[in-house]
């Protein structure tokens, strides 16, 4: 007997944290997760850049202060993307007069394009374990030769079933070694202070193809 695609693992966890489940936190406001301001390890990374141009994508962006900050600061070519409809038309309200952002409604992992910097900020943990794999694939997919996915991963487990879901050091080395280089993973010295020795900060470079 074939095996049915639709009922992977993989499919079953998208359809349990999907569109619905995600526009239903923002339309009743329970967004936990939201800081209301860009998160502080983030804002350090980007106020060291001095490439305006390059090409950065925020998937699972939330309110997306990081993207917002980044604006600020003169980036021309960033564009984000979340599942909610209600999030996505504050987005495009909130940033309709500027033309530097691009901003998407849509599933992350049918997006297509090749971006220089991809920033991690509470998407990861978001998504069931059964999509990790796939997410790294994904994010591989979509960086340019040399491209950094940079950001933020707990250092922890939660009592409560996920979202969010956490991990340790240990799980993401086997786990993003496999498609990245890992130029940075250490624990967080200036998360915001709810999240305090909870963070691990990463770098991770896409692996140059071998012939």
């Amino acid at each position: 007997m074939s095996e049915n695609k639709n009922n992977s693992p993989e499919n079953e966890a998208k359809q349990t944290l999907d569109q619905t489940f995600w526009e239903n936190r923002y339309v009743l406001k329970e967004t936990g997760w939201d800081l209301g301001e860009v998160s502080p390890p983030l804002k350090a990374y980007i106020d060291q850049l001095t490439d305006k141009n390059l090409r950065i994508l925020i998937p699972g962006c939330g309110n997306t202060y990081e993207a917002e900050y980044l604006l600020n600061k003169g980036f021309t070519n960033i564009t984000v993307i979340d599942i909610s409809p209600t999030l996505i038309n504050n987005l495009k309200t909130k940033f309709k007069n500027n033309t530097n952002i691009t901003i998407v409604l849509g599933d992350f992992f049918a997006l297509e394009g090749a971006f220089d910097l991809i920033i991690e900020q509470t998407f990861f943990c978001a998504l069931d374990r059964s999509l990790r794999q796939l997410y790294c694939e994904k994010m591989n997919a979509l960086l340019s030769n040399s491209g950094k996915l940079v950001g933020l991963l707990f250092n922890r487990e939660f009592e409560a079933a996920g979202p969010p879901f956490g991990g340790c050091e240990e799980e993401y080395r086997q786990l993003f070694s496999e498609t990245f280089e890992i130029v940075t993973l250490s624990n967080c010295y200036n998360s915001y202070f709810k999240r305090a020795n909870a963070e691990l900060f990463t770098i991770f470079m896409k692996k140059k193809s071998v012939a």
